[in-house]
């Protein structure tokens, strides 16, 4: 498989990330980057598993210069009330 960099943002990084708008905290996000010479089949794939496996839903993808490939992935934060 090719280099794919995975990166958790956090919410304060999350406002300046390039392509996100704005923060929630209800979620939290994984940013994807795709080398250009990794097979866009490949990289779908890879996403799918982490859509399945990590319970992530896609975001928003963009094709960047040099034909890079960036998905952004979110989750929502599951907390737990204490019951006593």
């Amino acid at each position: 498989m090719g280099a794919m960099k995975e990166q958790r943002l956090k919410h304060s990084s999350v406002s300046g990330h390039p392509t996100m708008t704005g923060r929630d905290e209800r979620y939290e996000y994984l940013s994807l980057t795709v080398a250009p010479r990794e097979k866009p089949a490949e990289a779908r794939t890879r996403v799918k598993e982490h859509a399945e496996y990590g319970k992530w839903e896609l975001m928003r993808s963009a094709v960047l210069y040099g034909g890079a490939r960036r998905y952004v992935m979110r989750r929502r934060i599951i907390r737990v009330d204490r019951t006593f």
